[in-house]
């Protein structure tokens, strides 16, 4: 469906408090702000959840649009909702307990029996959904700058 490279990289770097700016290494993508809401935060931006929300809605949207142009099927209007809710571990942090979305077509009558085939594929697909669906492994490391310059 697209030409991801094999590997990318996304720079963040704190402005102030918990808003961050995000590069990407593409000269074609804005930059973009993220930031922790109220109280934590200022809210000048969303946070990691509601990106990782919409992260799995455009990947789902995406991947349906894209099997539905293959099939020759005209999409008036696509909406999709993400339900996002948190639950908290057996330590008692929070974490994402569930996605739900929900994608609303605008499809002609005629065309719904071959929207069937579409059904039946576009989440398989979708890198994003099915990446959180399977956990993906993510290593950590955090090194330390002297601010001095020693």
């Amino acid at each position: 469906m697209s030409s991801e490279p094999e590997r990318f990289t996304t720079i963040l770097e704190r402005s102030d408090g918990y808003r961050f700016n995000v590069r990407f290494d593409s000269a074609d993508l804005p930059e973009m702000i993220m930031d922790e809401p109220k109280p934590v935060g200022e809210g000048s931006g969303p946070n990691a959840s509601r990106l990782l929300s919409a992260a799995v809605g455009h990947c789902l949207s995406a991947s349906l649009l894209f099997c539905l142009a293959k099939a020759r099927l005209n999409v008036e209007r696509v909406e999709t909702t993400v339900e996002t809710s948190f639950r908290r571990n057996e330590k008692g942090r929070l974490r994402i307990g569930s996605l739900r979305a929900h994608i609303h077509l605008s499809i002609r009558r005629e065309d719904v029996e071959r929207l069937k085939r579409c059904l039946e594929l576009f989440e398989d697909f979708c890198v994003v959904t099915q990446s959180v669906r399977q956990g993906i492994p993510v290593s950590v490391d955090v090194a330390t700058r002297d601010e001095k310059g020693s």
